[in-house]
């Protein structure tokens, strides 16, 4: 069992996310983000988990994650994404996305740019708006891509004051979240259990490719791309259901794995290691899904806390016929194959876990029980 640290915050943690390692460095992840919600004054702040699981003479644990440093930030931190070392994206309940800086010199954060006005709803027949929440963002430096309940997409560019482009109706329903395919082009999830693909390179305002849920509109809350197969995406909704897609083929997901009992907050694919996917919800559960190759030849199994239970799972059948050495470890619909190994990575069920990052051997996520977690020995 992944040994796992809890420090209590004093606030409803919404988003948390790992500072990203320089390329080629060999750090492991040290720092970390994290925005609030529902509370009476919101953050965004920057950790350090520093020696953090040390052992100390006494046999106790040495080091905590330490408050490196907090900002004001108006309104609810709906997503929150690291643009560079220095750079961090939120969006806000407020309709806002701003760019906050730190200064490790002196430890502070301070506002770098801000688009006050990117999500609103327009008043039928009037001028008027009102603010929408800015529901997901991503980026690519130097691009930043943010959709809200109010259907729209902008792409900002980091140091322009105007969005490069706005897409205003290209959703009648709440989009929930979004991720780049590859760098023109961007997979948005909605309400109503659809996602689209987006197309920068053309000028309409239609996507290049609408995926559905059949049956009932399942909303969908959260969307990941494998990193090496970027036909590859996972969802979650707010059935709790993990579906995985391959978005060369098809309208419908390749499968569906039954998970959690309520809404499934966040799902990521590890960056470097993406066989293991984990996932959060509102059920306050925080699972690891294990489909590489090695796990033995059994069902599907799900270990909570030392205790293993049979998992139900099953696959839509698909018909393509993709060569074989290319199909990811998450397409495979052979039986033999289809075992996912499932673990439980919280001790006890706690309040909704709303976020979840994961990074080399570590992991954090945040929660409405006003704690943090974290384990820095994932694969042990």
């Amino acid at each position: 069992m992944e040994e796992i640290y809890a420090k209590f915050v004093s606030q409803k943690i919404s988003k948390t996310r790992w500072r990203p390692v320089p390329s080629g460095s060999l750090q492991t992840a040290e720092t970390f983000a994290t925005g609030s919600w529902d509370n009476e004054e919101n953050y965004v702040s920057l950790w350090s988990i520093g020696d953090f699981g040390n052992l100390d003479s006494d046999g106790g644990f040495e080091g905590d994650h330490q408050l490196l440093c907090d900002i004001r930030h108006h309104g609810d931190v709906m997503d929150l994404q690291f643009f560079d070392q220095e750079r961090i994206v939120a969006a806000s309940s407020t309709g806002s996305v701003t760019v906050f800086l730190h200064h490790p010199n002196n430890q502070t954060l301070s506002v770098n740019q801000q688009w006050t006005a990117a999500h609103y709803h327009t008043g039928p027949g009037s001028p008027s708006y009102s603010s929408a929440p800015c529901t997901g963002i991503v980026c690519s430096n130097p691009e930043i891509v943010t959709v809200g309940e109010d259907g729209r997409i902008n792409f900002f560019r980091a140091d322009h004051k105007e969005a490069l482009r706005t897409i205003d109706n290209a959703d009648s329903s709440t989009l929930h979240a979004v991720t780049f395919l590859r760098t023109p082009e961007i997979l948005t999830v909605n309400s109503i259990g659809q996602l689209k693909i987006w197309d920068f390179r053309q000028q309409g305002n239609e996507p290049s490719q609408i995926l559905s849920l059949t049956g009932d509109r399942v909303p969908l809350h959260c969307v990941d791309r494998h990193p090496n197969q970027q036909h590859v995406v996972a969802t979650g909704g707010q059935d709790g259901m993990l579906s995985i897609w391959d978005v060369r083929q098809g309208t419908m997901p390749v499968s569906l794995l039954k998970a959690h009992e309520a809404e499934m907050w966040e799902v990521h694919f590890h960056p470097s290691n993406p066989d293991h996917l984990f996932t959060c919800s509102e059920d306050g559960s925080l699972w690891h899904w294990d489909a590489s190759t090695d796990v033995p030849e059994k069902s599907s199994l799900f270990h909570q806390g030392g205790r293993t239970s049979t998992f139900l799972s099953h696959s839509i059948s698909n018909q393509a016929n993709v060569h074989q050495s290319l199909i990811s470890s998450w397409l495979s619909t052979d039986p033999a194959k289809d075992r996912i190994e499932i673990t439980s990575l919280l001790p006890n069920k706690t309040l909704s876990v709303n976020s979840l990052d994961v990074l080399g051997p570590c992991l954090v996520c945040g929660t409405d029980a006003e704690a943090i977690y974290v384990t820095r020995q994932l694969f042990s």
